[in-house]
């Protein structure tokens, strides 16, 4: 599902960029839902470079020999944010990145693995499928993370292992497959922030993961109410689009009207003033767009299920979070 706004992606690579390329050309389709702003490599003169500078895309190479590994990221972290990206994609970056690096850009760098994740993680991965017998290899895109390899999978590809296959012989079949995963698993995971039906689950797993919670539609959208399902009270609604507003939002209790006009004056980036729950006190906390912080939506949740909740529940709740 692609979104209006186009993402903005920076690609990392060390050689040929086969995938960069891939990543590309599909970036150029119609409805696409990102665009590639930069390709950058730790490597002069690699195959890449040239494709993307015949392509007409920016281009930036930083060697990483001779400095440290925190100084060659904040080289390419600041080619990559001077550049506008609002995602990192490796794309053969043979690096293994800083533990900073990856923090500030958790849940905005995807990797692809040329294996079948959580198998065979590292290095000669076509080498040890075959050496196992398997009936398949493949590749994972997968979220970046400290440990190599180990972040959440978004997309795999399988690809079947002939009995005469080579290392070599595999690998080329594989990358095939890449090509086509890569650029899909890439459009899906950046349109997340923008797909109603994701964040709509995004939202209701943490609404009804406090205490004594349950669905129910208000005036034709879903809700979350705290009580009984006769008793019950709303503390949260979620907004797809309504009363011609563009937001996809989650809809939660202010402590004033006050309180509602500083934040929306203030933050009008992430408030805004619901057309029907407005005059209520209701506030619209905006998720599509981009960097939403979960835990501060989280935190409105609570803080409306709060105000509404049983003294009973809210006593027995804090009394938990002590131990």
């Amino acid at each position: 599902m692609a979104s209006a706004t186009r993402a903005k992606i920076a690609v990392f690579i060390s050689g040929s960029g086969t995938n960069m390329a891939a990543l590309l050309y599909a970036s150029r389709l119609e409805g696409a839902a990102y665009e590639i702003v930069l390709v950058a490599s730790n490597v002069e003169g690699a195959d890449g470079l040239k494709l993307a500078e015949t392509e007409g895309v920016a281009t930036f190479t930083h060697s990483h020999k001779g400095i440290t590994r925190e100084e060659q990221d904040a080289a390419m972290e600041e080619a990559a944010i001077k550049a506008g990206a609002d995602y990192i994609v490796l794309a053969g970056y043979m690096r293994i990145l800083s533990q900073g690096f990856v923090e500030r850009w958790e849940g905005r760098m995807l990797n692809i693995h040329p294996s079948l994740l959580p198998k065979y993680k590292g290095l000669d991965t076509f080498a040890r499928a075959i050496e196992a017998g398997d009936s398949h290899a493949g590749s994972s895109v997968h979220i970046v993370t400290h440990e190599l390899d180990a972040g959440e999978v978004l997309a795999q590809v399988k690809v079947a292992i002939a009995p005469d296959d080579t290392p070599d012989t595999l690998a080329a079949r594989v990358k095939i497959a890449e090509h086509q995963l890569y650029p899909r698993a890439v459009a899906d995971y950046v349109s997340r922030g923008s797909d109603p039906e994701y964040l709509y689950a995004k939202v209701s797993k943490l609404a009804l993961a406090l205490p004594e919670t349950h669905e129910k539609t208000s005036h034709g959208s879903p809700g979350f109410r705290v009580g009984t399902e006769k008793s019950g009270k709303f503390f949260a609604h979620f907004s797809q689009m309504h009363h011609g507003s563009q937001h996809i939002a989650l809809l939660v209790k202010t402590g004033s009207m006050d309180e509602l006009l500083t934040l929306v004056e203030s933050q009008p980036e992430v408030y805004y003033k619901p057309d029907y729950y407005g005059a209520s006190g209701w506030i619209g906390v905006i998720l599509n767009r981009p960097g939403v912080d979960w835990d501060h939506v989280q935190d409105w949740l609570m803080r409306s299920w709060r105000a509404v909740a049983p003294a009973r529940l809210t006593k027995l709740h804090d009394a938990a979070n002590m131990f």
